[in-house]
């Protein structure tokens, strides 16, 4: 099936990037019109008119700290006022900054995982998912990670944060049922540019006792799932969590 997105509007956060920028092109070559946000205007600027260029879409990009709901507040307004709606949201923008031990994890660290993680996703969530009841449905696509089931030891505050947004769209899918889908996607390794700071040597090792395709997924492989639950295709699927992770959670050891 392919999916047809002509005549929506797409908010992606995290979407000058990576994951975001890739489910971003994907909606955009599927006839969506989308918008861009993240921390950067510049940046989401100057990528917004690349991939206007590159699928003939009307793409906006819009800064915004997640983290913070005037800014959450203000997105939301700028872009029904330009586009009159928003069919489709990814809480796509994350973080999860390093630290030397748990006790070195400070409270401005944990608070500002928790802001990008889940509050800002909760937000526009509710945020648009109302406004979308009024307009008779949309999909919310909330952007997970395997740590949420999985956690290192190295990520603690991340995949609380991320086990919340699993949480967070169960909640939502029946407090916006029945026109409103919201669901999750839960990405494994994937080879964006965060993976280049990566120990090569411990990535190859993960990958091949690990993960049962044994090798880190490609950004774009994640855009099959975007589609699937932006479309129509996935009409009966709500309140879900789909792995995209080249079999981790199965993986022994």
């Amino acid at each position: 099936m392919t999916t047809n997105l002509s005549g929506k509007t797409a908010l992606v956060t995290g979407g000058s990037r990576g994951l975001g920028l890739e489910i971003a092109r994907a909606y955009a070559l599927s006839g969506a019109d989308v918008v861009i946000a993240s921390r950067k205007a510049d940046v989401c600027a100057a990528v917004a008119a690349d991939l206007a260029k590159e699928t003939g879409r009307d793409i906006v990009g819009l800064g915004c700290h997640v983290g913070r709901w005037a800014d959450c507040d203000r997105l939301v307004d700028d872009v029904y006022e330009r586009f009159g709606r928003i069919d489709i949201l990814v809480n796509n923008a994350g973080m999860s900054p390093t630290y030397p031990s748990l006790t070195d994890v400070s409270e401005e660290l944990f608070d500002k995982v928790m802001a990008v993680n889940i509050k800002g996703p909760f937000r526009l969530a509710t945020l648009i998912g109302t406004r979308m009841v009024k307009h008779g449905g949309g999909s919310i696509i909330n952007i997970s990670s395997i740590a949420a089931v999985q956690p290192g030891d190295g990520e603690v505050p991340y995949a609380i944060a991320k086990a919340g947004v699993n949480n967070l769209s169960s909640a939502l899918a029946h407090a916006l049922s029945p026109t409103v889908r919201v669901n999750t996607i839960m990405p494994g390794l994937f080879l964006t540019d965060i993976s280049k700071a990566w120990d090569p040597a411990t990535l190859a090792d993960m990958t091949r006792t690990k993960i049962p395709l044994q090798r880190a997924g490609n950004a774009e492989e994640i855009t099959g799932a975007a589609l699937y639950l932006a479309g129509d295709d996935s009409s009966y699927t709500t309140g879900s969590v789909i792995k995209v992770d080249g079999g981790v959670a199965w993986a022994a050891g």
